[in-house]
């Protein structure tokens, strides 16, 4: 990683766990292209971080859209030359139905947000990395505990994110030979809008509703910032934080 002010991407940055992700590394210095569908939001991100001293740079992109991605990655090439660190955000969930039940669109609109989107993302990235000078990159992936323990009726969610542990191990072997280091965090219950049900009680692998435990995003914020201090030759493969309280060591 470079020493001058490293260049940090960061996909569906707009609010929840990307907006705090942001905010985190622009404290540690770095100069953060914020990246998702709605470009107001982005917008204030970036005067927000311009008023507190920092450097962010707005970028509305779809992740799905690979012709987006490529846009995105030009003017981060185009602005800065490089990229130090992508932060892989950006995902969607899907309604709470029995598989039978679950229309194809939500289906499509999981893995397209969630695998494919991370697929565009860190292959675009692989290009930039891999040819700048200093060479090299970290790639982080936000997996999720669903990539090792489903919940029920969370077929499109939980497929995605297994499958994005896979990818995550494939980038990470792969990025060796240029200097890319690949690792994944898995988020359990951080208090974002994604997790507001969890207030008013979810469905249990035991049939029950039962209210779930839920944590500062700022906490998510830390953990991928010590991922992300880390130099080349070190990594976090996998690293979960997740409310101390929530039913996942024993789901099931």
């Amino acid at each position: 990683m470079t020493t001058v002010r490293p260049i940090a991407l960061v996909t569906g940055a707009s609010q929840g766990i990307g907006r705090a992700v942001a905010l985190g590394l622009l404290q540690d210095g770095f100069r953060v292209v914020l990246a998702a569908r709605r470009a107001e939001p982005l917008e204030a991100l970036a005067e927000e971080a311009r008023q507190q001293g920092g450097e962010a740079l707005a970028v509305p992109c779809d992740v799905t859209d690979a012709a987006s991605v490529e846009a995105l990655f030009a003017r981060i090439r185009d602005t800065y030359g490089r990229l130090d660190l992508l932060f892989n955000n950006a995902g969607v969930g899907a309604p709470a139905v029995p598989i039978d039940e679950l229309e194809l669109d939500a289906w499509h609109r999981a893995v397209n947000t969630n695998l494919t989107g991370v697929f565009l993302c860190s292959r675009a990235a692989f290009a930039l990395m891999r040819a700048q000078s200093p060479r090299g990159g970290r790639i982080i992936n936000n997996g999720s505990i669903s990539a090792h323990t489903p919940r029920p009726f969370s077929a499109p969610y939980t497929a995605t994110k297994h499958a994005v542990a896979g990818l995550t191990k494939a980038l990470a072997l792969d990025g060796r030979a240029f200097d890319i280091a690949c690792g994944q965090i898995d988020i359990g219950n951080a208090a974002t809008e994604m997790t507001e049900r969890m207030a008013s009680g979810v469905l249990q692998a035991d049939g029950s509703t039962a209210v779930e435990p839920r944590m500062d995003v700022k906490h998510v914020a830390d953990a991928v910032r010590y991922m992300a201090s880390l130099p080349l030759d070190a990594n976090v493969q996998t690293l979960t934080v997740m409310a101390t309280k929530m039913p996942y060591v024993g789901r099931g």
